[in-house]
């Protein structure tokens, strides 16, 4: 996997710009920060995140992949004022569960998300090195 830095940007912080990868792609659905028996394990932002990681993860492992794989996410936030409040607490679960592994990412605010309750859901997409 390659990060992508155009010559004279500054790094984000957080993210990647682009990422360039060859391998085996996983796609995961939108996941919440619900347990295994789809019932959310609190009702603020910084719990469901971590629990949402915790979810991508169990997912990714079912084929072998691990944080290191991620070469993308896309975050459907509802309350883009709740996730700038909380955005340190987000930083650190991230930096707990995917270490300094940063892969291009997109935030989008919406009006909503399907599950009543859920304030965040992410998609991800791993590339696995073949062999």
């Amino acid at each position: 996997m390659k990060l992508l830095l155009p010559r004279g940007w500054r790094r984000p912080r957080g993210y990647s710009n682009g990422v360039s990868a060859c391998g085996r792609l996983i796609f995961t659905a939108g996941v919440i920060g619900w347990d295994q028996e789809e019932r959310l394990v609190s009702e603020t932002l910084p719990c469901q995140f971590e629990q949402v990681l915790k979810n991508i993860l169990a997912i990714l492992a079912e084929d072998g992949a691990g944080p290191e794989h991620v070469v993308r996410t896309t975050w459907y936030i509802i309350d883009r004022d709740d996730y700038v409040y909380h955005l340190k607490e987000l930083g650190a679960a991230w930096r707990a569960h995917f270490g300094s592994h940063y892969p291009a990412m997109a935030v989008v605010e919406v009006s909503a998300l399907m599950e009543p309750g859920a304030k965040i859901e992410i998609e991800a997409t791993a590339v696995v090195p073949e062999p």
